[in-house]
Formats: C-alpha cells, sequence, structure tokens
C-alpha cells in the first residue's frame, strides 16, 4: 500500500486503535516512534514477539473499556515476521480490538549512512556478511509485511519533529496543543530560581501586598491579595504584554512538537504576587485549549495565617 494511501486510511479512521504495531527497517527509527506513542499516552513495549499482543493488551486493560491504548515494536528477531503480525492482528480483531500497522521505511544509503555514523552493527547481519547484504536481506524478508501496512513513512529524509508530527496527527484523540503538557508554578527568588523552567517571568516589579498588614499573612489564592495585585494599571499592562507573548510562544512550542513546557513566575518570597500571577497565566492557557496543571513550590513555606 502506497504511503498517500496509506495516509488516507489511517486519517479516515472512526477512532484510535486499540492497539498500533510499529515495524520496518532496522535503523528507520522505530525507537523514537514508540518514543511518541509514550508520550501520546500509550502502553509501549518495544520488541514484542507477535503472538504476545492479545494477552499482554489483555492484561494491561486494553479492551477494558478504559480508554487505553497500546504500541508495540516488531522486528525480524521474531522469525516469520508477517505470519505472526497477521495471526496475531486476526486474533485482535476476533476480541474485538482494532489495530493498525505502521511500517517505517529508509533508504539503503541513509541506513548504511546511519550505521556508519553510530558505528552500530546491523541487528541481523551474519558473521562475516556486509552491511549492505544485511539491509538487502532485511528489505526482501520485510516485503509483505510493508505491502500489508496501514501506514508506512519514510523516514529517509524525515527529521524526528516531523516523524512525530505524522504519527500524532494519524494517531491520537488530542490535537497538538492538548498533546503538550505545560506546567505553571510560582516561586520566590529568596528560595533559588527553579532550573527546570523553560520560560521564567520576574514579577517583583509588581506593586507588593506584602507592605500592607491586612494582606502579609495572605498568599495569591486570596481574593484580597487577588484582587489587589491583578486590579491596577501595572499589573493590567503587563498582563496584556505577557498574554501577547504566550500568544505567540505557546504556539511555536507546539510546532516544535515539546511535549512538556514549564512555566515559572516569580516574586520575591513566592507568596503574593507571583501566586496570583501564576493563577492567571494557567487561567489563561486553559481557556485557549491547553492541558495545564498548576502549582505554588514555596507557598509551604511562607508565613501564612492558618485561621
Amino acid at each position: 500500500m502506497g504511503d498517500s494511501q496509506s495516509m488516507r486510511v489511517a486519517e479516515s479512521r472512526n477512532r484510535v486503535p486499540d492497539v498500533v504495531v510499529i515495524t520496518g527497517m532496522s535503523g528507520s527509527g522505530r525507537t523514537q516512534a514508540l518514543h511518541v506513542f509514550e508520550d501520546m499516552g500509550y502502553f509501549c513495549i518495544d520488541n514484542l514477539p507477535p503472538r504476545l499482543m492479545l494477552q499482554l493488551a489483555e492484561l494491561v486493560g486494553i479492551n477494558s473499556g478504559v480508554g487505553r491504548h497500546l504500541a508495540v515494536t516488531c522486528d525480524l528477531r521474531s522469525q516469520g515476521l508477517f505470519d505472526e503480525i497477521t495471526e496475531s492482528l486476526s486474533q485482535l480483531r476476533e476480541h474485538e480490538l482494532s489495530c493498525q500497522v505502521v511500517f517505517l521505511d529508509t533508504s539503503d544509503e541513509v541506513l548504511m549512512r546511519r550505521y556508519d555514523e553510530n558505528r552500530r552493527r546491523h541487528p541481523l547481519a551474519k558473521p562475516g556478511e556486509s552491511l549492505a547484504s544485511a539491509i538487502s536481506r532485511e528489505r526482501a524478508q520485510l516485503s509483505a509485511v510493508r505491502d500489508a501496512a496501514d501506514l508506512v513513512i519514510d523516514t529517509s529524509k524525515l527529521r524526528t519533529q516531523a516523524l512525530r508530527t505524522r504519527l500524532r496527527r494519524a494517531f491520537s484523540e488530542l490535537t497538538d496543543q492538548q498533546l503538550m503538557e505545560v506546567s505553571v508554578f510560582s516561586f520566590g527568588y529568596k528560595h533559588g530560581m527553579p532550573v527546570e523552567a523553560d520560560l521564567m517571568i520576574d514579577v517583583r516589579f509588581l506593586p507588593n501586598p506584602f507592605y500592607d498588614p491586612e494582606m502579609r499573612r495572605l498568599t495569591g489564592n486570596d481574593r484580597k491579595v487577588a484582587d489587589f495585585v491583578l486590579n491596577n494599571e501595572v499589573t493590567s499592562k503587563f498582563l496584556e504584554a505577557w498574554y501577547q507573548l504566550l500568544d505567540v510562544a505557546m504556539p511555536g512550542y507546539v510546532a516544535e512538537g515539546k511535549s512538556h513546557l514549564s512555566i515559572a513566575v516569580g516574586c520575591t518570597g513566592g507568596q503574593h504576587r507571583s501566586v496570583a500571577i501564576a493563577n492567571a497565566t494557567a487561567a489563561y492557557l486553559e481557556k485557549a485549549g491547553y492541558h495545564v496543571s498548576l502549582s505554588h513550590r514555596d507557598l509551604s513555606l511562607a508565613n501564612v495565617r492558618t485561621s
């Protein structure tokens, strides 16, 4: 089945398949592809003998109705791969599990260059056999699997990001935007700067509630503090510019295929301003359709009113 035809088959499916089998030429990117499925929330197993697919699907509850999906890679270390995959897919369908086969292909020239650059021996090469011969023999043995695949992707000139995009669009129920996990958190500079942040914004220039005795032991989660921080001209101008920056940056991170983005908002103690702005940032991004988690790193260290 040709590449364009395979894409139409994948894109015309009614739902994401329960089981995806990833196979193809050794060195064509099966491991990278499996990582993409892992990021999409699939239960993933590398180098699984095809005959074990049904057993594994039942073991991890793929057919339990909880929405889990399974992705496995199979290669020619499983002798008789075509017959095994065909039989295993039939078993899955008999148990009302939908499945599709993804075949990753790469030109002989690119494969030889990759093995040369990585100084690796072809996994199927016999003692004394040349790399070119091993690749040719593998290609011949996989021809039937390739012809029967639902989706064929040539990775010869495909960057990892492009492969990720192809697989996500074909096998995820979520949009690229929803697939990126966004972590928004507040912190206090006096407790140390976060090393994990992709984006970090310093809001110590905003009016500080700390100097009001009535708000000193409150936090940015309290309405009085949040109103003080958010409802002033300086913050309004800042948030307008901050949201515009996010509107530009976030789609760029999505386009890059970033699976996780960390946004840190800092003030002096991580109690008032950073908390309020982090809350506002998370709410803005959630409204824009991103999958957001919110936390306040240093709030437990603050001198907070408990009553």
